[in-house]
């Protein structure tokens, strides 16, 4: 889908579902999509599209009963990053590693870091800041514990946490919101690595640490020149911090554009209402928000055809509710939508929807 451009990351018809007692749950259920050297990309949706499990996927780091059961996760690691001549790239088969290998464990951290959605339950209680953050510097970058303590020191400054030689002794619980999200970011970042996966990093922090904090890893990403995979229900902060978007909804990709094609151009009906729910300067100030109706299905239940048909205002019936695969269609340059209204029945789907 975007030719002549430095990928470094590639998912093909991503596939990672959780067997319970209860049924099947589809978490990921086809998700297809690519990420640019150096560029941001948003993955938006409601709670429980699967955008977690799909960075999860990618870090091998699925908790059971879930599991990678079909798709393709490719890595294309540059020479500066691993192995091989500098400049030269290896196309690393993610899923298809030992979830425990050497391998793996070597990209983690090192390659690819996550920052997780809530900081409190991802940093260890009862182990130091400094002790986490040299943890990782030690395990990937082959240094003594001194220098692995100084690096730790330069990267809490490089994260703006105030008085770092002090803070790099605290426990998590000592520390503010911020301060921990702030530490967090100094891990994932402490052996700089090509590709950042930050999971909804500012969902608990108040607006104002908010605003710092994408300040701070917009600029990070400018100094570094790595990658952002930026998970996250916010629309405002996709607009602010990413290139390009992909909106999903159950576990499949229903929309991917670029940022400005997404805000201004919207293909998707579930795109669209998701636009519609967000609050507007210049409304009335007694005006309702619009809000998208119904529900998220039961994931043990999805419907037939095109899965957000029951919620959908231009919904046709006998043809969104078929057991048909829903097309995948290329509506302009770069811009994909998942939507029979874009597919080969485009002209007649168009007019029943205005009917």
């Amino acid at each position: 889908m975007a030719e002549n451009r430095d990928i470094m990351l590639q998912v093909k018809d991503l596939r990672t579902y959780f067997f319970l007692d209860e049924g099947t749950v589809r978490a990921v259920d086809g998700a297809s999509f690519q990420l640019v050297r150096g560029e941001t990309l948003g993955i938006v949706g409601e709670s429980g599209c699967g955008k977690s499990v799909t960075s999860q996927s990618i870090l091998r780091i699925v908790p059971r009963p879930g599991r990678i059961v079909g798709g393709e996760i490719i890595y294309y690691r540059r020479g500066e990053d691993g192995k091989g001549p500098e400049g030269a790239t290896e196309a690393v088969r993610l899923d298809q590693l030992d979830e425990r290998g050497a391998e793996i464990r070597s990209i983690r951290g090192n390659d690819i870091a996550m920052i997780f959605q809530e900081p409190m339950t991802s940093l260890s209680p009862v182990h130091t800041i400094g002790d986490q953050i040299m943890e990782a510097i030690i395990l990937h970058q082959e240094v003594d514990k001194k220098e692995a303590r100084k690096r730790a020191i330069d990267m809490l400054d490089r994260v703006g946490m105030p008085k770092p030689e002090q803070r790099v002794d605290d426990y998590p619980h000592q520390l503010s919101g911020g301060m921990r999200q702030r530490a967090m970011i100094a891990m994932a970042l402490s052996c700089h690595p090509s590709l950042l996966i930050a999971d909804e990093p500012t969902t608990a922090l108040d607006v104002t640490t908010e605003a710092q904090i994408l300040d701070l890893m917009r600029n990070l990403q400018d100094d570094m020149g790595m990658a952002i995979m930026y998970i996250t229900h916010n629309l405002g902060v996709i607009a602010e911090m990413c290139d390009n978007v992909v909106v999903m909804y159950l576990g499949k990709q229903v929309e991917q554009a670029s940022v400005d094609a997404i805000f201004y151009d919207p293909k998707h009906p579930y795109t669209q209402a998701l636009l519609r729910s967000i609050p507007r300067i210049g409304r009335k100030s007694r005006e309702r928000l619009e809000s998208i109706k119904g529900v998220v299905p039961d994931p043990y239940a999805i419907p037939k055809g095109c899965p957000f048909h029951p919620r959908c205002t231009k919904f046709m019936p006998g043809v969104c509710n078929a057991d048909t695969e829903v097309p995948y269609v290329e509506v302009a340059p770069q811009h994909w939508v998942r939507c029979h209204l874009y597919g080969e029945n485009a002209p007649q789907a168009e007019g029943e929807a205005q009917a």
